[in-house]
Formats: C-alpha cells, structure tokens, sequence
C-alpha cells in the first residue's frame, strides 16, 4: 500500500470498487498480471455524503467513467507483495529524464468488453406496466403544461423508446429551467391519484368538443383517425385528450421518482419544415426509482461514448459545414479503420461465393421509374439533372444497378443462385434537423448483396446469409441479436403459393440456426417477407443493422428471367441482403461500442515508439521500418517530455506503447505496455513482433 495524497479524484467503471472512508486517503494498486495504469482501484478518500456501495445495477454509485487524475509520481509498478519492482518501468525511465511532470495529469484505462456489464433495463414491448406509466405520465405533463401556462396548445404526445414526449404550440419559449416547475406540477397532480377514465364518442361529437376548447391541432389529428369509434381519455374531470391507450387506472400509479423530464427542443407540426416550429418537452418514466437511477448511469456512459465526440477527439473522422451537413470527411485514422472493415468485408464474401461489383452512382431517371422508386421513394431522393437533354438520378439504392447486371446476359437455371455484392454508394434526401453524426447523413455506403435464385433454394440461401451475418458480426464483437421475422401484409404483391413457400424458407432457415426470434405479423414489406437483426453493444443498447428480404416486385417490374431445365423462361426470386447496414453507421456504432479504444486488429496505428531523447530517434525509425514492412501499423512521437508523449499515446488510445532508452538501443529492444495487458517490459522487436501478429490473426488483446 502506498499513500498518494495527490489524488483528487477517483472516477471509475464498473468493475472498480470505490470505497469512501472518512479521513483516509490511500491508493492501493494491484491487479493480477496487470500493469502501473490498470490498476483495481480501492481508494478512500474523504467526501460528502457519497455512497460507497456499488448499486445492483453493476455501477458505482460515482457512475460510469474511467477516468483517473493523479499525479505522475504515483506511477509505479507493484510487485503482487506490494513491494515496488526495480525493473526499469515506464515511470522510471520517464523519472530519469526528469520529465515526470508536477501537476496533475488525465490517464484513461481501457476496459475490455468482458469487463461491461450493461444494464438489462425493461422495454415497453416486454412490460405493458411500464408502456402505461410512460404513456399516462406524457397525458400528466400535458395537463401541466396547460395549468402552468394555459395559453399552450397541444399537440402530439406519443410513448418512446425511453420514456414520452409532448409538443406544444406555446409563445412563451421554454427553457430547461421551466422543467423542474412543470415536474412540480406533476408530482402535484399524480398526488391527486386522480382516475383515468375512456369515453368514446362520435367523430362530430369529438370535432365540437375540440372546437369549444379551441384546438386546433386536435381536429386535424381528429381528421387523420380512420377508425371508429373516436375515443378519448380524461384524467378526473379537469383534462382530457384524443387518445387510443392505454394508461393507468389513476395517476397516483406513476411512480414519482421514477419519472423526469430531461430536455426542451424544437419540431416542426408534422415533421414539415413549412409548418410551425413547436416546443417538445422529453420526459424518461420507469417502473422504479432504481431502474431510473441505472437509466441516468446508462444514459452518462452513452454520452461518454458519443461517436460524434469520439470522432472528433480521436481524429477519426468531420462533417464540415461549409461542405454541406450530411457528408461525411473520413479522416487518415478514419479512414484506415474503414479500409481494414472493407478488405476484411471482402474477403469473407469472396469466400462465401459472392461476386464484387463495382456500379455507377448515378442513372438515367428512367431505371428509377421502372424500379419504382421515383414513385413511392421520391421524398427521399436528390432532384434529377438535365444531361444532353437526357434526365439521370443519383441513385438512393444499388438493387436497379446489380439488376442491370443481372440482365445483360440470358441466365440459366445452372448458374443460379447468382451472387453479388458491392460496397455500393447511396444518395438520399435528409432534412438537416434529422441530421446525427455517423446516424443519419446524406452520403453512405451501403455493404448491398443481392441473390438471384431459384424458389426452392431461398432457404438454403438464407441459411448461408445467416450464417456469414453471425461471422462478421462475431469478428466485430457483437455476439447478442434480438431476431424479428416480418410476414405479409395487407397490401402485397405476388400470390399466395410464393409468399407462403418464401416465408417458410425464413422461418425454416432460423430454426435451423437455432436463433431465438419473434414474428412481426404483416410487417414485411409489400414486396416479400423479411428478417431483421438488432445488434446488442457494450452497454446494452440495441441498434438495427442486418436486414434480408425477400422480393416478388423487382424481378417482374424488370421481366428478369432465367431458363429452367425444360428451356421454359422463369421468373428468379431476389434475396436483398445487408449484414452491417451502412459503413458510416456501423463506424459509428463500433465507436461507440469500443469507446474509441479499438482491438489491436482494427486501431488505426497500432504501435507507438517513444524516444526518451532525440538520441534514439534513429533506431525508433529503422524499429518503425520493419514493423511496417511486416504490416504492422506504427508511428513514432518525439519532440516532447516524454511524461507528455506518454499521455498523448493514453488519450489517443494507442493499443501497444514502447518506450526506448539507451539501454533499449544498445540491448536492441523495446520497454512495452500494452493498453489491456499492462507493462510486458523489455522485450526484443522480434518477440513484440511476434506478440502482435497473434494477437492480429486471432482478433485478440495484446
């Protein structure tokens, strides 16, 4: 044990146990087979009325952060006995230049994935208890809004994914500070355990009720419900709203410390630019106080992990205004990232039986009219240009393009099923408001695959689909789907026989993988059943990715065929098929994922040598040269304190860290430490060398 009075303050993960004793101010490092900078954190130190015991929900009551401040002098390395090494560590040799630096400085350590546990919060699909609380507690901010400011109109106030939200047409402009007053308002009403009550009422009886409060938001809602009866909910007799359900039976259910509202923003009546700007107040509800508090943790760490940020910070990547929002600069780290995604993409399609295609981005308007998409898609398309008086598109999808390909040449039952596959550019129309980093642009590349096949092979075609999904899904970390099979729905095209014999092949085909999933009665699309895949991160957030779908529509808009064994022409079945979506997204997504922290195998640079002084800058080069013939990502920083080039080295994430001396120079070696492994010592170039590879080959930690 070693006292370090210089620590202010401890933020830490998950896996760190922060104690809070009054009076003590002690910093016990140690950690099996771990280094100076991954240490097991126990650390008393005197605070306010914090509480020590971590809560059930896996995180610290301090939450999720990773972050120690500390002075360098406490960078030393323990023996498991608690006795310091005398090795030459990081820190010493950073003492013997007398760089060790006197003021505080910022250290992150790594977590492995292993050593997340993300929070399993309830859904409003798998509690209907929770989807009342958040739907009732919307109608109770609602009611508030108007008490406290009852010039305010409302307008929409729909349940989301973590909670509600309502928007109102107001003059007065909210701000944050205007939340904790309508929270008041709230607590006061769900005090009141006042009843919900459902009446249902004629369509002209619901249209003069609105008209005498005048709201006229409500009648154009009133104007777009198809169904009847008009049903409305009440709470007691004071407040009341168009509403189809469900809620609680009285207010006095919601849970009043399981609720907040979190933000003020802007939205357009009806998503509609041309329409008025309304005020939109988000609130989070939950079962419990507890699932709230694991909420509010999730939600820092998501912060935290903001690709946006990330991207910025790491130089990964920047979406630059004055080129237009939406259009994504990858930079050089960035943009090594996406070539080792890319080169790994192809390679595995390439052994699965697929063909790479490369298609223009853009096409004569006519290919888009006969796909269909200048008709049901064009919102989201680019205005057409005038070529030599000829109209072309920047195309919003790849499936026409493959279709041409697909066409050139007669097709014989033999060759199916025809593979191909394209990292295949798309174009489409995004409001700015819609806007989010890597999320939503304008510009992405879509990893597109189409299969032409044979009725009676769709299923052995899924299977293969499903199969090589779960490979490259695995190889970027990502090992817990959520399954949804979508079947026919009431508008379709194509018979009875093939929707029936295309569906089973989707359903056989997930059984056989023994995948776990759920059936979205009549969410396929109007074209053919499909199969979508949820992808599970690091802290337990899902995030739609892979997608196969089958499609009766394409094939006849574009009379492909092929010749079956009677030389009879037939129409082939087309499988779409994308496993990471889009390569922006799915950047953003592993960013967020990995914290920026990236295994070995997929780091922009993988090694830094670091020269204690500009005397072993040559050697680091001749080191740098042959790390990068043998393909090994690695780079050299000098020109600094070395304390300085060790924490930049931290900050930017660098996996494998080498820090050479003249004792490294003359016994031709390196004093490594790795992000996740800690401090391996003084090893020769050759065994790093080897270390790495193997770790490399295997996607693993170093």
């Amino acid at each position: 044990m070693y006292t370090a009075s210089c620590i202010r303050q401890v933020l830490c993960e998950p896996r760190f146990l922060v104690a809070l004793k009054s009076g003590q101010s002690a910093l016990s490092f140690g950690r099996s087979g771990a280094g100076p900078w991954q240490p097991r954190i126990l650390v008393a130190y005197k605070a306010n009325g914090l509480n020590s015991t971590p809560s059930p929900d896996g995180y610290s009551s301090l939450k999720s952060r990773r972050r120690l401040i500390w002075s360098e002098k406490a960078l030393v390395k323990l023996s498991t006995d608690g006795k310091a090494q005398h090795s030459r560590t990081l820190a010493s040799l950073a003492a013997d230049q007398e760089t060790v630096a006197k003021t505080e400085s910022e250290i992150e350590i790594p977590v492995s994935e292993e050593e997340i546990r993300p929070v399993v919060l309830p859904t409003n699909d798998s509690s209907q208890k929770l989807l009342q609380i958040r739907h009732t507690s919307a109608h109770v901010m609602a009611m508030a809004v108007q008490k406290l400011y009852p010039e305010a109109q409302v307008t929409i106030g729909p349940w989301i994914e973590r909670g509600f939200y309502y928007d109102f047409d107001m003059k007065e402009p909210l701000a944050e500070k205007d939340l904790k007053k309508i929270k008041k308002e709230m607590d006061k009403i769900v005090g009141r355990n006042l009843p919900l009550r459902r009446e249902e009422v004629s369509r002209e009886e619901a249209a003069r009720r609105i008209k005498a409060i005048n709201e006229p938001y409500k009648l154009e809602i009133l104007d777009s419900i198809k169904t009847e009866p008009i049903t409305i909910y009440h709470i007691g007799d004071e407040w009341w709203d168009l509403c189809a359900g469900p809620h609680l039976e009285r207010t006095g259910q919601i849970p009043r410390r399981a609720l907040e509202l979190e933000t003020v923003a802007g939205a357009y009546w009806r998503g509609d630019e041309k329409r008025a700007m309304l005020q939109r107040i988000y609130g989070t509800a939950w079962e419990t106080e507890e699932q709230l508090k694991a909420y509010q943790v999730q939600k820092e760490e998501a912060k935290r992990r903001d690709h946006r940020r990330l991207g910025q910070d790491l130089g990964l990547f920047s979406i630059q205004e004055d080129a237009g929002g939406g259009l994504v600069f990858w930079h050089p780290k960035g943009a090594m990232v996406r070539h080792i995604i890319e080169e790994y993409w192809k390679k595995v399609h390439l052994q699965r039986g697929y063909e790479l295609l490369y298609t223009p981005h853009v096409a004569k308007l006519d290919l888009w009219k006969t796909s269909g998409h200048y008709d049901f898609y064009r919102e989201n398309m680019y205005d057409h240009m005038d070529v030599e008086d000829e109209l072309y598109q920047l195309r919003p999808m790849n499936c026409p393009c493959h279709i041409q390909i697909y066409k050139d040449v007669l097709r014989s039952y033999r060759e199916l099923p025809m593979r191909v596959a394209e990292l295949g550019t798309v174009y489409r129309y995004e409001r700015s408001g819609a806007l989010h980093g890597l999320f939503r642009v304008r510009g992405f590349t879509q990893d597109d695959a189409h299969i032409f096949c044979l009725p009676d092979q769709i299923r052995e075609e899924i299977r293969g689909v499903l199969d090589l999904t779960e490979e490259i899904l695995t190889t970027f970390g990502f090992k817990n789907y959520e399954v949804n099979l979508s079947t026919r729905p009431e508008k379709s095209v194509g018979g009875d026989d093939i929707w029936e014999q295309a569906t089973t092949a989707l359903r056989e085909a997930l059984e056989d993988k023994g995948w776990n999933y759920s059936i979205d009665e009549g969410g396929g699309a109007f074209y053919g059943p499909k199969i979508d895949l949820k992808i599970e991160d690091a802290i337990g957030r899902k995030w739609q990715c892979s997608t196969v779908q089958v499609d009766f529509n394409l094939p006849h808009r574009f009379k492909l065929s092929y010749v079956d064994m009677n030389t009879q022409r037939k129409q082939p079945i087309m499988i779409h098929r994308a496993i990471l979506g889009s390569i922006e997204r799915f950047f953003g997504i592993l960013v967020e994922n990995y914290a920026g922290d990236f295994p070995l195998w997929l780091a922009p640079m993988q090694v830094r040598l670091l020269p204690v002084t500009d005397t072993q800058v040559p050697y680091c080069k001749d080191v740098v040269a042959k790390l990068k013939a043998l393909d090994i990502r690695a780079e050299i920083a000098y020109g600094e304190r070395l304390a300085k080039l060790i924490r930049n080295a931290e900050t930017q994430k660098i996996p494998v860290m080498a820090v050479v001396g003249p004792k490294e120079v003359e016994d031709g070696t390196l004093t490594v430490r790795t992000r996740h492994g800690g401090e391996l010592g003084s090893i020769s170039v050759d065994h790093i060398v080897a270390k790495i590879q193997a770790a490399v080959a295997s996607r693993g930690v170093l």
